[in-house]
């Protein structure tokens, strides 16, 4: 099976890059949602700041790649000759998942500041930030994961900088080149 991951800062594009593959058939596995399942069982409501205080606590806990680990099962339900994940955060669980698949493909997407920002302000999930000074403390958490580190090992970067369309359109080639890729 064919795993490829997807690596960037909130609001580079994960989410459309994943609905993307969805929508070519590639089954998705989101690991913030092992992040949101761990706040909703503290009872907590799901914002940025228990999402983020949760995700520190499960790496203090388990480690660096604690959330990989965590997402291992999901990923092997899969039935299909390729899957996806999206949301990694740091190289810890880009080396667990380079390790566990030998068929894994990271992916880097990119976008500027101030339009990671403006998608931010009309995306409206509950976990997002509004301002530039959150966004700021936030890529700075993010980083300290090791997501910088991720980013650089990525085997593909994407920029998503233009229209939706032209986002699109290179998503498609890149997975569909992915997928022609043989396997060692």
């Amino acid at each position: 099976m064919k795993v490829i991951g997807i690596v960037g800062l909130p609001a580079s594009g994960k989410g459309e890059f994943s609905r993307i593959a969805a929508a070519m058939g590639i089954p998705v596995v989101v690991m913030g949602d092992v992040i949101r399942e761990a706040v909703k069982a503290a009872g907590l409501p799901v914002t940025d700041q228990n999402m983020g205080n949760m995700a520190n606590a499960l790496r203090k806990e388990g480690g660096m790649a604690a959330i990989a680990e965590r997402s291992l099962p999901a990923i092997e339900a899969q039935k299909a000759d390729a899957v996806l994940i999206d949301g990694i955060r740091g190289d810890a669980e880009v080396w667990r998942f380079r390790d566990h698949f030998p068929e894994f493909v990271l992916v880097g997407v990119d976008a500027p500041f101030a339009t990671r920002l403006a998608r931010l302000s009309v995306r409206n999930r509950d976990d997002d930030v509004h301002d530039a000074a959150d966004l700021i403390a936030r890529d700075s958490r993010e980083i300290s994961w090791g997501l910088g580190r991720a980013l650089a090992l990525a085997d593909h970067l994407i920029m998503n900088d233009s229209s939706m369309e032209e986002f699109e359109k290179k998503v498609r080639h890149l997975i569909t080149a992915i997928m022609e890729e043989p396997c060692e």
